[in-house]
């Protein structure tokens, strides 16, 4: 079923987040890799994967309106905004932002964790959602309700951190037949998993599976606001 388009003019005018950082970058990941992007990093998140770069976001952060959150995006003039986290969408006014950026005109991505329900979201953002493998730590909170609600022009994201990883993801969107509803991503543990050698099983398998690394990673390392 398609979510209705709420308007922005129906959202109430005193909505708050709670918001980490607003900064302007590279889009490391996902289909507009490459683009300068500005990035809505919101403060909060349930899960705890072993690898997790951003654990500066689980507690840090100051309340903002939506109205100057729209303003200091719009003061970088670019076209793309991602929301992320921590975990955006534990916030409830997340699903606001996202239809006031959409309505503002930008091509708005999400980023989340996919333990949390992704229905009713703004049928105009691209959702590019995780699957937690079991070295994540965290593959119990997979909420696999989500998968049907995926779009062709969403994206799937496996982030791999060994071998038996690998295996458990190929299983994994071969069972669900992911591969028909979306774009499935591969992605290294950076610093844990050599790019190349993941590279070298997708093409010895031949997957129809999307390579990518953490372009930012490779620009900046670890380095907080990129």
């Amino acid at each position: 079923m398609t979510a209705a388009v709420v308007s922005r003019d129906a959202l109430p005018r005193d909505s708050r987040l709670r918001i980490n950082e607003i900064f302007y970058s590279i889009q490391g990941e996902s289909r507009p890799s490459g683009f300068p992007t500005v990035f809505v990093r919101l403060t909060g998140c349930p899960l705890r994967c072993v690898y997790c770069d951003t654990e500066y976001a689980f507690y840090k952060g100051d309340w903002k309106s939506l109205d100057s959150v729209l303003e200091e995006v719009s003061n970088y003039g670019a076209r793309y905004v991602c929301v992320t986290g921590g975990e955006p969408l534990a916030q409830p006014n997340c699903r606001s932002l996202l239809v006031a950026l959409c309505d503002a005109g930008y091509a708005v991505s999400l980023e989340t964790a996919g333990a949390l329900d992704i229905a009713g979201i703004d049928q105009r953002v691209t959702i590019v959602m995780d699957i937690k493998t079991p070295a994540s730590g965290e593959s119990a909170r997979n909420r696999l309700e989500n998968l049907a609600l995926l779009r062709p022009e969403d994206q799937l994201k496996f982030v791999i951190c060994n071998r038996a990883d690998y295996e458990w993801s190929c299983e994994f969107f071969a069972r669900h037949d992911l591969l028909e509803r979306c774009c499935v991503l591969f992605s290294p543990v950076h610093g844990s998993l050599e790019a190349r050698e993941l590279a070298e099983w997708i093409l010895a398998d031949r997957l129809p599976v999307r390579f990518q690394v953490q372009l930012h990673k490779y620009l900046w390392g670890d380095e907080p606001g990129h």
